[in-house]
């Protein structure tokens, strides 16, 4: 009876060792299944017995079972939103298509989780709402050129009235803007009066410039001419200057010549100290020049008689020299 009494108890601790290992490992696995680890630009919003307890951030946290609960897990990343297009009015009641396209990002998680039940059908809706406002205070030829005002305005619209939501509004944009076919045909056709008003202007210009770019071309042309004559006609006359003054120089310098010979041989008489006889023989000379010269008019000497006398008697003497 011991002996079975005592297996009993030997079973009953194995038991219950098994039933504790197996508890242990239950919460082990509970504990492990309800680590959560947030990732980069995420956020959670937990719930604690179906209320709002906080928001997770990045890195690892534990999430009470039964009682805690993940409700939204929350992307933190700048995200995109593209509308259909929306059938809008303008000022003078021209109805376009306008598609919208809007950059938003939530700045708290608790405010998107409960703010509103669908933020980007909300946002949607909003858009298309702020859009027909802001496009019925316009005209046609307004809207298309103004596409920058009218997205600031939708911006600072949306910006504002999703602030509640836990939501900001970065940028939007019209991404299309299509008037009826017929507003369309005819602005093609003047886009493309426009071009070939443009092309026409273009043109003009073009020839116009090569005009003046041709009329400067001459005038240098010309004006290059008349510099090219004018420094050969300077060249000519300092080349005829310049042979004048060499001739000049060449004449005085023939008549210095001349004159230094007739010095120096006036000097060799005057050293020879010659007679009387010579000297009328040289006068006479120069008498017979002057004679058969082209003058009309004859000087006759005063000492004519004597020029005589001297010419007998050398005559006289070059008979005695014969003999």
């Amino acid at each position: 009876m011991n002996n079975i009494l005592l297996a009993m108890q030997n079973n009953g601790g194995m038991i219950f060792g098994v039933i504790a290992a197996i508890v242990l490992l239950t919460l082990a696995i509970v504990a492990i299944i309800n680590i959560k680890i947030v990732p980069q630009s995420k956020a959670y919003v937990v719930e604690r017995l179906g209320a709002y307890y906080r928001t997770w951030d990045t890195g690892i946290h534990w999430l009470v079972p039964l009682i805690d609960r993940i409700s939204k897990q929350v992307s933190l990343k700048e995200q995109v939103a593209d509308f259909p297009p929306q059938p809008v009015i303008t000022k003078d009641n021209v109805t376009m298509q306008i598609d919208t396209v809007v950059f938003f990002q939530i700045t708290d998680p608790k405010l998107y989780a409960y703010g509103v039940e669908n933020p980007i059908a909300a946002i949607e809706n909003l858009t298309a709402t702020t859009l027909r406002n802001i496009i019925g205070d316009l005209e046609l030829d307004h809207t298309l050129t103004s596409r920058d005002t009218i997205n600031a305005k939708i911006r600072s619209i949306l910006d504002e009235a999703t602030d509640p939501w836990g939501i900001k509004i970065n940028r939007v944009e019209l991404k299309n803007i299509k008037p009826p076919a017929e507003i369309q045909d005819a602005m093609e056709k003047q886009m493309k009066a426009e071009r070939q008003r443009r092309e026409a202007i273009l043109r003009a210009e073009g020839e116009k410039s090569s005009s003046i770019l041709v009329a400067q071309g001459k005038k240098e042309s010309q004006i290059l001419e008349a510099e090219a004559e004018k420094q050969s006609a300077i060249l000519r006359a300092e080349a005829e200057k310049e042979a004048k003054i060499r001739q000049a120089e060449g004449e005085a310098e023939a008549i210095l010549k001349i004159n230094q010979a007739q010095a120096e041989s006036i000097r060799l008489i005057n050293e020879a100290n010659p007679d009387n006889a010579y000297i009328t023989l040289k006068k006479l000379e120069s008498f017979e020049k002057v004679a058969n010269g082209n003058s009309t008019k004859v000087i006759i000497p005063s000492d004519l008689q004597g020029v005589v006398g001297l010419v007998n008697a050398i005559s006289e003497s070059a008979k005695t020299d014969k003999k």
